[in-house]
């Protein structure tokens, strides 16, 4: 019973593979809006045109990963002044909420996790 459930749902989510699901804690309208503010310069507004080659483009990377990123970039973990500075403004929810914009948007990337 729980692998014919376990099969059923796993159909239901490959006929959503065509749309870009964010799974994410955040709120994604929220986190268009920071990322108008802050992020697009750089990484376009959809996160999907860098401003340069040595930045990344964030349109559909996975929310926890950026969740991740961020926070690391605001402790210092992750060390880029630029990033540094944009990161340690931001809180918990701000963070969650543009990883959830950004997890959200279609992109050309594609990599199996």
């Amino acid at each position: 019973m729980k692998r014919a459930l376990t099969i059923a749902m796993l159909a239901a989510l490959g006929a959503l593979g065509a749309m870009p699901v964010a799974w994410a804690k955040g709120d994604a309208d929220l986190g268009k809006a920071k990322a108008a503010q802050i992020c697009a310069a750089c990484h376009g507004p959809q996160g999907d045109k860098p401003s340069a080659p040595d930045q990344p483009i964030l349109a559909g990377q996975y929310d926890d990963y950026l969740v991740k990123a961020l926070s690391d970039y605001k402790s210092g973990k992750r060390d880029n002044p630029i990033m540094k500075g944009f990161a340690s403004a931001l809180s918990k929810k701000d963070i969650e909420d543009l990883a959830a914009w950004f997890s959200s948007q279609p992109t050309a990337l594609r990599s199996a996790r």
